[in-house]
């Protein structure tokens, strides 16, 4: 071959590369007419700003006033120190429940002030791990301070939450907690003698994974707009098809808590319900995505045109406290229809917004503070590939390598089958009347409301947003965050600066 095709080739192939990355780029960031359709309307920054000056003197709980009535039942909560969790202990205190009757199970102890104060401070904690069914028995054995024969709820808030993972072979890691800690929490229930369980399933069982490498005819990916409600028909049957481990791990422990309603439990029988809230449950308490955002002020972003439904956490606790007020009408002999042993999607109120419209509020509210550049999804799609590559590679060939450390190690490719897609959740079954089969759930906060409301709390709080630690270990709240792989780009951004700055210091001259 003559050195002129050679050099042909040379110039042609980055050409054909970038013209590739550009057009897949363009594919990959659209917001298409079916997904505007659903969420036709687009935040302005006068309706954020008048938005921000409606909530400025709002209480740091917005529902409090709104929750269904006090029940006088005991309480266990798994995963109650922690994000969601928190909220639902929070909630329960807000109407009125004896601090005495509610028991919190969690791997770690509460940090959040909220939860360290008032009323929360005499609420029973309880370290655990509720993959070991021992420790499940004994802490919910444990003879309670009061009213040791009132009837028992437990809300089952607690997961790991793997997202990155989708090789079949690291299965076992998220169904550890997720599935056996579920089947754990259900069996302890039952002999307690439990008559309602409430559990926080993830709306992403019903995620379609998709491929974003497109050929140069196709327009769009698969599935790339994904209608989201409670059809279990639109969850995947086998595990290539959802968008990671995490997925299926949550699908397999609904069916658990699904399978146990009306089971014998004591001398009575249980009731069980599951909650599937949007795509990132959000607001004060430790969020990982609007309050890590602010936290990290620089987060680098290939999202901004997606389009997805989210869940302000107090809707979301709102949720779990309506399924339970229509599960406790039927062990009472309600005679509306019954809805137990169900599954619900729950989101904000009103219409999905984009990422970019979420980076929009907080730039605008920060006076620019908080700003997210914009990469190639392309280009990160591919690092993610890399990222997976290795990731794999250590963990079945070369365990002497040095493990991903920090939140690198969540851009892997099954968070693009997650955030690159639009997902749109229906929750008009939540919100019917329970004559009707509904939840009565009235989560009236929007997006927009709940977004402004975790700034205004961030600036409340001196800006010490709180972080959940989620890398691979147990996290005793819910959703999925894009803020941990982009935060995971900005440290290997930082490193990459540190590292040319070294080296410019080491060629000054003398």
């Amino acid at each position: 071959m003559s050195v002129a095709v050679w050099l042909t080739l040379s110039a042609a192939i980055p050409l054909l590369v970038y013209l590739y990355v550009r057009a897949n780029d363009a594919k990959l960031s659209q917001l298409p007419p079916q997904a505007t359709a659903l969420s036709p309307s687009r935040w302005t920054a006068e309706a954020i700003q008048r938005t921000a000056k409606e909530l400025d003197q709002s209480p740091p709980a917005l529902l409090s006033d709104e929750l269904p009535p006090k029940t006088g039942r005991r309480y266990i909560v798994v995963g109650g120190a922690g994000f969601l969790g928190g909220w639902i202990v929070l909630h329960l205190l807000a109407r009125g429940e004896d601090p005495r009757r509610i028991r919190v199970l969690d791997i770690r102890p509460p940090v959040r002030n909220d939860l360290l104060e008032g009323p929360a401070r005499k609420v029973d904690f309880m370290l655990v791990d509720i993959g070991d069914a021992k420790a499940v028995d004994a802490a919910f054995q444990k003879e309670w301070p009061t009213s040791a024969d009132a009837p028992l709820t437990v809300f089952h808030t607690a997961a790991t939450i793997r997202f990155y993972e989708r090789h079949p072979a690291l299965q076992p890691y998220s169904d550890a907690v997720n599935l056996e800690g579920t089947k754990n929490i259900v069996e302890a229930s039952r002999k307690l003698g439990a008559s309602t369980l409430v559990y926080t399933s993830s709306g992403s069982i019903s995620v379609r994974r998709s491929r974003f490498w497109l050929w140069p005819w196709q327009k769009e990916p698969e599935y790339f707009v994904q209608p989201i409600n409670d059809d279990d028909a639109l969850v995947p049957k086998r595990h290539e098809l959802f968008f990671s481990n995490y997925a299926v791990s949550k699908s397999r422990a609904e069916r658990v808590v699904r399978a146990a309603d009306k089971t014998r439990s004591g001398e009575g029988v249980l009731r069980t319900g599951c909650i599937r809230p949007g795509n990132g449950i959000y607001g004060p308490g430790g969020d990982m995505l609007v309050g890590l955002y602010l936290l990290k002020k620089v987060n680098p972003t290939w999202i901004a045109n997606i389009l997805q439904s989210f869940i302000y956490v107090e809707n979301c606790s709102l949720a779990h406290l309506c399924y339970e007020q229509r599960l406790i009408e039927l062990e009472q002999g309600g005679t509306n229809p019954d809805i137990g042993g169900q599954a619900f999607c729950v989101a904000d109120a009103g219409p999905a917004p984009t990422y970019g419209e979420v980076y929009k509020s907080l730039n605008v509210l920060t006076c620019g503070e908080t700003v997210f550049p914009e990469f190639s999804p392309t280009f990160m799609l591919a690092v993610a590939h890399l990222i997976e590559f290795y990731y794999l590679v250590r963990y079945f060939f070369l365990r002497m390598f040095p493990p991903l450390s920090g939140d690198i190690v969540f851009l892997q490719p099954s968070m693009f089958a997650l955030t690159q897609v639009h997902l749109i959740f229906d929750d008009s079954r939540a919100r019917a009347s329970a004559e009707k089969g509904g939840l009565n759930y009235n989560g009236h906060i929007t997006t927009i409301q709940g977004v402004c409301k975790v700034v205004l709390e961030n600036r409340r709080d001196g800006g010490s947003a709180q972080q959940r630690v989620i890398a691979g270990h147990v996290s005793s709240d819910h959703g999925v965050g894009p803020a941990r792989a982009e935060k995971g780009v900005r440290e290997v951004i930082e490193k990459i600066e540190r590292g040319v700055d070294k080296l410019r210091t080491a060629n000054l001259p003398n």
